[in-house]
């Protein structure tokens, strides 16, 4: 498969800069994508320790 030292090297070299590059990819599209917040259409975010939560 491989004719010397060289060309077994370049491969290494070849396959991480390869998975390099795959994962910025993947740290890009996360960045791109918008955050999932934990609100949802059956409930609120709660933050205790307001002051007008004192009152109910």
């Amino acid at each position: 498969m491989f004719g010397n030292d060289a060309d077994f090297i370049l491969s290494i070299h070849r396959t991480h800069a390869a998975e390099l590059h795959a994962e910025a990819a993947v740290d890009r599209l996360a960045r791109a994508l918008p955050r999932r917040t934990t609100r949802d259409w059956l409930s609120r975010r709660h933050h205790p320790g307001h002051a007008g939560d004192a009152r109910r």
